[in-house]
């Protein structure tokens, strides 16, 4: 009896305290945020995608639609519009998941990264790159920016 009393005190918080180091590891990677992020949006958990994205950010983003589908940026009015967007049957979620993702490296300039990720249209032998902003905010990497880089591959 007194052997698994010692376990429990023991053995109990060794165990909480090692599931709460490891977390998700998007806070010391920001390449693993972003393969969180594809994870996310296969499951539809919108509360995942809201914990790993910077909202405020990217609702700035006017120039152009990172959907990869659209001459014309979209506008989002509210946080809950990119998450459907990237959930369910959401114009970005379609549009990415109809290709192969390749996340590529992680380039870390201090609190911010880019982390190249290549979308591969296997049927017209294209491959798009773009670069996701990834920055830290409260010690935790945070995507910012969907942004497409320059050309096809």
């Amino acid at each position: 009896m007194l052997f698994k009393r010692w376990i429990i005190l023991i053995v109990a918080p060794m165990a909480m305290f090692a599931s709460a180091g490891c977390g998700d590891g998007n806070e010391a990677d920001p390449r693993q945020v972003v393969i969180s992020l594809f994870g996310a949006m296969e499951k539809n958990d919108k509360a995942a995608l809201a914990h790993m994205l910077d909202l405020i950010e990217l609702m700035k983003t006017t120039e152009q639609d990172y959907a990869l589908s659209g001459d014309t940026a979209r506008v989002w009015t509210n946080p809950q519009e990119i998450l459907d967007d990237l959930t369910e049957d959401g114009r970005t979620k379609q549009r990415w998941f109809s290709y192969q993702r390749i996340v590529n490296n992680a380039q870390v300039f201090g609190e911010t990264a880019s982390v190249e990720v290549t979308f591969v249209d296997k049927a017209n032998s294209k491959g798009y790159r773009t670069k996701f902003g990834v920055h830290m905010i409260d010690g935790r990497w945070k995507i910012y920016s969907f942004k497409t880089t320059q050309g096809e591959s």
